[in-house]
């Protein structure tokens, strides 16, 4: 949520601020804003809406500056206007400060400072940073000890920036649950929410951790804990190509997304598949494999997307490795006491891997000293580095707040670690081979079900008037019924549902007639019968049936007044080419009613706020 973008160096900040800010813009785009400093004076600009907004309110004639900060906001505290907006500045506009996360007791601290004569412009929790700095600033404190006192006082999560007229040659940032990046370049510094901010102006980082504070300047980074001890930072090298964060000639990021997964998925596996073995080799979990091979019980967790995934993969732990699984919420796994033994294992689902409720999920899970892996796509995130081992999707940035090749790129990793844990448990030589060769022709399947968009558009055209659309599954596909569905609401601004097929006459039933939509998953698979009889009790209440199914099913033509085949797939992978045509219709269905695909209405990506 929120995204950060700060420079101190010799070039002109104010294009590298725009340019940072329209990378970030997937994270918030509520309002915008940029604070600099030219001539030792703090000039600001804030706009409600998105960075052209800004870009609009800036003048040709600009300040120059080499040091300034910006921020593009998903609003929490306080409506998306210009007055809340970041950067939020001091009584007497001598400081600016940026800031993602939540101040939990910025009530209090507010009613102390207005207490004290500090007068407040904004609703914001943020505000409270900048009178709480400009505080300890008139006390005569340097700026770096003003910001670390200030923070001694916070209570909650925050990554920050902060730049003041009276220290022009320093940028100061902390965090402290809600990620930052600091980028190295020669004679300045950067620093980000999100290394896409940073892609061609730096490969060098450092990842700061929680209760970290830095001063940079142009000579370079000093960090130390904001109770005032020394760190040692280490400087990484990431590896961001620029063609993977731009649209590449399509109209969205979200239609990339969706046609990239043939190589995305492929890219998942790349590398991994012992074909002689007929087994998987998983490097990120190879020197703790044990403790997941001999668990008495698997924990996925996960939010949104990334817990549809873990639904799947609770399937395929259970048929593939025959060991008990639970599919949490991770936002209701940190807040009960769940009960974990240390012979139990949870694995943290994210995209993103800074997630805050599955974070926190991790985290209790450690507490309760288990052993915690993660599945994320974003190397030197918060869940990579403090889980015992995991796996990476290699799936690329996704920048389109829709999850969508990111989600296909889980459903691989969990068939992954399935296959490997199966192989060294039960599953013969002759059906590990059997389960590899399907995965290698996942990719060129998905490649056939993109080819069929036209006839997908054409659907979308007919329903696009919709109020609601029920999607049904069974087994395997009821995670893709609630994928499809939650695609549908976040894109479209449809009401969508997805629900086990069985259970429609448990009350959706009543729901049906003939204005409504039913998107049915009934592939050719072990429960294929009982689908077809669910399908006949939409039908016999005047429900319009749209069938996702198996190429070459023509029986499945007598009961759907619409047929979108899939190439045949064995049961667990299914999933992965079901969910295809899905993507599609809510991305056409979202274009013909003139939504915004890519940044919906209230959302953003990553959300690193409760």
């Amino acid at each position: 949520m929120c995204g950060i973008i700060g420079y101190i160096g010799d070039t002109n900040v104010l294009p590298i601020l725009i340019n940072g800010l329209h990378r970030l813009e997937y994270r918030g785009y509520d309002s915008a804003g940029v604070a600099l400093l030219n001539e030792n004076r703090l000039y600001l600009q804030r706009a409600a809406g998105k960075i052209t907004a800004l870009e609009q309110k800036l003048p040709a004639d600009a300040p120059l500056s080499t040091i300034g900060i910006g921020h593009t906001r998903w609003a929490t505290h306080g409506v998306p206007n210009e007055a809340n907006a970041h950067p939020h500045c001091d009584c007497h506009q001598r400081l600016a400060v940026v800031h993602n996360g939540i101040i939990e007791n910025h009530g209090v601290l507010r009613q102390e400072l207005i207490d004290k004569g500090h007068i407040f412009q904004s609703q914001t929790d943020t505000e409270v940073l900048s009178h709480l700095f400009e505080e300890y600033l008139a006390s005569g404190m340097p700026l770096s000890e003003a910001v670390r006192q200030g923070l001694l006082r916070v209570q909650g999560t925050f990554g920050l920036a902060v730049i003041d007229e009276e220290t022009p040659d320093y940028l100061m940032v902390a965090r402290n649950g809600s990620p930052l990046i600091i980028g190295h370049g020669q004679g300045a510094c950067f620093v980000a929410s999100d290394t896409a901010a940073l892609v061609g102006l730096t490969d060098k980082v450092t990842f700061l951790d929680d209760g970290e504070l830095a001063i940079l300047s142009r000579n370079g980074v000093a960090v130390k804990t904001i109770d005032n001890r020394s760190v040692d930072t280490r400087v990484e090298i990431i590896d961001q190509n620029l063609k993977r964060i731009e649209k590449a000639g399509y109209p969205h990021y979200m239609l990339k997304e969706i046609m990239e997964q043939p190589q995305t998925v492929e890219d998942t596996m790349r590398g991994r598949l012992l074909e002689e073995e007929c087994t998987v080799k998983l490097g990120g979990i190879g020197n703790d494999i044990d403790s997941l091979l001999y668990a008495r019980r698997i924990i996925l967790t996960g939010c949104g997307t990334s817990w549809h995934a873990a639904l799947i993969g609770e399937y395929l732990f259970e048929e593939l490795v025959g060991i008990p699984v639970e599919v949490e919420y991770a936002s209701e796994f940190r807040y009960r006491n769940p009960i974990i033994s240390e012979d139990s294992v949870v694995i943290a689902v994210s995209q993103s891997g800074e997630t805050a409720d599955t974070l926190a999920a991790v985290r209790e899970a450690r507490r309760k000293r288990c052993k915690v892996y993660g599945i994320c796509n974003v190397v030197g995130s918060s869940i990579a580095r403090e889980t015992d081992a995991g796996v990476y999707l290699h799936a690329g940035a996704e920048i389109g707040v829709a999850s969508t090749k990111a989600f296909t790129s889980q459903v691989t990793v969990l068939a992954l670690i399935t296959l490997l844990l199966g192989r060294m448990r039960s599953i013969s030589s002759a059906r590990g081979g059997e389960l590899l060769r399907e995965l290698q022709q996942i990719p060129q399947k998905i490649e056939r079900i993109l080819q069929q968009h036209e006839q997908i558009r054409a659907l979308a055209e007919a329903y696009q008037d919709a109020r609601n659309i029920l999607y049904l599954g069974r087994g395997y596909q009821f995670p893709v019924a609630l994928e499809g569905a939650l695609k549908m609401k976040e894109i479209a601004y449809i009401h969508a549902e997805g629900y086990p097929a069985a259970e429609i006459k448990h009350g959706p039933l009543a729901l049906i007639d003939k204005d409504m939509p039913v998107i049915v998953i009934a592939t050719h698979d072990s429960i294929y019968d009982k689908i077809l009889n669910n399908i006949q009790e939409v039908r016999a209440r005047n429900g319009r049936v749209i069938a996702i199914a198996t190429e070459g099913d023509q029986e499945i033509k007598k009961y759907a007044e619409h047929v979108i085949y899939i190439p045949d797939v064995l049961e667990p992978f299914a999933p992965l080419l079901t969910i295809i045509p899905l993507q599609l219709l809510a991305y056409d269905m979202a274009i013909l009613r003139n939504c915004d695909v890519d940044q919906p209405r209230n959302l953003a990506k990553s959300v690193t706020v409760e």
